[in-house]
């Protein structure tokens, strides 16, 4: 008997899932940032950028070399980014989405 243990938390059920193939087992969901008002994904920090933007945020220089960063000028708030988009996890998703309330959420894949 070999395969692998589901518990199910919506009714407190475990059940033994009998031998998953490779292609089967369950892959971890992702999260994306969504911008509300265009209901988009971000896909890119070129779209998240522009979107940033018209919100009055600015370019901000003064980070590393593996960082993009987004400063307002009407606030001490600052956005510190991976460079390399496919490093860009929930964590800064969650940064974006709390300083710009109403604008971004983040969301299962």
């Amino acid at each position: 008997m070999s395969g692998v243990w589901s518990f199910n938390y919506k009714n407190g059920a475990v059940r033994l899932v009998e031998n998953l193939g490779s292609d089967q087992r369950p892959k971890p969901g992702g999260k994306v940032l969504v911008h509300i008002p265009s209901n988009e994904v971000i896909t890119s920090y070129e779209i998240l950028e522009a979107k940033l933007l018209s919100l009055g945020w600015e370019r901000y220089d003064g980070g590393g070399p593996d960082l993009f960063q987004f400063h307002k000028r009407s606030s001490i708030d600052l956005i510190s980014l991976p460079k390399d988009f496919t490093k860009f996890k929930s964590i800064y998703m969650y940064d974006i989405v709390v300083k710009n309330p109403n604008m971004f959420m983040v969301m299962d894949k």
